[in-house]
């Protein structure tokens, strides 16, 4: 068996549209996040059961904080704000943090400087444009899933790996499939 080390969560800044909020939270809990929450979210997000298909919030606890000064993150958290700014860090190149809460902005906008002075790292998808905050999410979580999963090489021909580097992957990371 082995056994999961660190932990994270998820939230939006300022966020209006509920099924965004509700496929943010799908996803975290998909990926397996510990919590997910809102900070300044509008009115219309605050019934997030109403866009949440998987009901998220009765599985991983659900934060609601009205400002970033109310935000209350566990003291070895690590606060990663995904931001689309010219001196950000692009997530291909980015560590992880082992302890980390991932806060995106809000649809028509960005995330506010004062959440982006409160983040540990600023971090962006190298895209040329802005993708949908629900979208930017799920790329952010499967690259923290990549960074922490201890999965095989990825081979240098295309296709899978073979049965051998699956075996010598759960042999180094004491994964059970």
């Amino acid at each position: 068996m082995s056994i999961k080390r660190g932990y994270f969560g998820v939230g939006a800044e300022g966020i209006s549209k509920p099924m965004n909020l509700g496929a943010i939270l799908r996803t975290a809990h998909a990926f397996g996040g510990s919590f997910a929450f809102t900070v300044d979210a509008s009115h219309l997000v605050r019934d997030v059961n109403r866009a949440d298909t998987a009901k998220s919030v009765d599985h991983v606890p659900y934060y609601e904080w009205d400002g970033v000064e109310g935000m209350a993150l566990p003291s070895n958290c690590q606060l990663v704000g995904i931001e689309l700014t010219d001196d950000a860090v692009e997530l291909p190149s980015f560590r992880h943090p082992l302890c980390a809460a991932y806060v995106f902005g809000r649809e028509r906008g960005s995330l506010s400087e004062e959440m982006q002075a409160k983040c540990a790292h600023i971090v962006k998808i190298p895209t040329k444009f802005c993708v949908n905050v629900s979208v930017a999410c799920a790329i952010t979580l499967y690259d923290r899933q990549i960074n922490f999963g201890g999965f095989a090489e990825r081979p240098l021909m295309p296709g899978g790996p073979t049965l051998e580097s699956l075996a010598d992957a759960t042999k180094k990371f004491g994964i059970h499939r």
